[in-house]
């Protein structure tokens, strides 16, 4: 099985989809999608540990990373979604496993509501389930905000400081020491990733990072229609949300995953979901 990671682009009507494979393209498939702000360049890691019995697919989300923006100017999850569901389409993936961390994991909610039958399981890594005052709070905040690029180059301050901070401190804007995660910062190098992920699309990313915000999913976790594993590492700012994700899906399993702070913490969590994925 070979970890190294491949890069394609897949033209979906209206603009194009970027997305990352890895692993035997025989196995069986899995789409991974990722959390805000990014792209699919933060699931790297878990990616290469799937690979060990998946061919993982992670498209950047329309307007994140390399993929185009879609036209709509505020789009929903539903219309994140659907482009997704059209570039799965073109790539020729009949079914599939799913998984999403944080907006992911919204995505993957609408996607196993409108097209379960092409869906096998579903693992949900981080999924909110805000309650209103919560969810105003984030917006009022500015959670997910405009970068504006300008001549002097603030951009690349903004973007570095909130991709830096949104390590250290939930929500990441108030930093004060009653929010701080306890995590520390990932490498220069896995930092500076990041933030380069965001300034390529720092004038569209925030589009999907706000419809997360907005999705209703009291609503729509209900209409989920594939087994479910709602999991969250034990540092997750929303790990204590799982239950009511739980109570919410008709078919869920609250499953613990341990650290990824290191290769053997990624390593472990993937064998925990890929037992969940092998199930039956």
């Amino acid at each position: 099985m070979s970890d190294r990671i491949l890069r394609h682009f897949v033209d979906i009507g209206d603009g194009e989809v970027h997305y990352r494979s890895c692993g035997d393209p025989n196995l069986p498939g899995l789409v991974m999608f990722h959390g805000s702000p990014g792209s699919s360049y933060s699931l790297v890691p878990l990616m290469r540990c799937m690979a060990k019995r998946r061919h993982v697919i992670a498209p950047d989300t329309p307007g994140n990373g390399d993929s185009s923006p879609l036209a709509k100017e505020v789009p929903a999850i539903d219309d994140l979604a659907a482009a997704h569901f059209r570039a799965l389409q073109a790539i020729g993936l009949d079914r599939f496993d799913i998984y999403g961390y944080h907006t992911g994991a919204a995505i993957c909610t609408e996607l196993s509501g409108r097209h379960g039958d092409r869906i096998g399981r579903v693992v949900l890594d981080g999924v909110s389930v805000f309650a209103p005052d919560a969810r105003a709070q984030l917006l009022g905040n500015n959670h997910a905000p405009d970068i504006p690029v300008d001549l002097n180059g603030t951009q690349l301050m903004a973007a570095w400081s909130m991709v830096r901070d949104a390590h250290i401190f939930w929500p990441w804007w108030d930093r004060g020491a009653k929010n701080v995660r306890g995590l520390g910062l990932p490498s220069a190098e896995q930092l500076h990733g990041e933030v380069l992920e965001v300034l390529k699309a720092s004038r569209t990313y925030f589009k999907s990072y706000r419809a997360a915000l907005n999705y209703p999913k009291r609503e729509r976790l209900p209409r989920m229609a594939n087994p479910v594993m709602v999991t969250a590492a034990p540092k997750d700012q929303l790990r204590d949300h799982m239950d009511d994700a739980v109570k919410l899906i008709p078919d869920a399993r609250k499953i613990a995953t341990p650290s990824r702070e290191d290769e053997t913490g990624i390593a472990e969590t993937a064998r925990i979901m890929l037992d969940f994925l092998d199930s039956k």
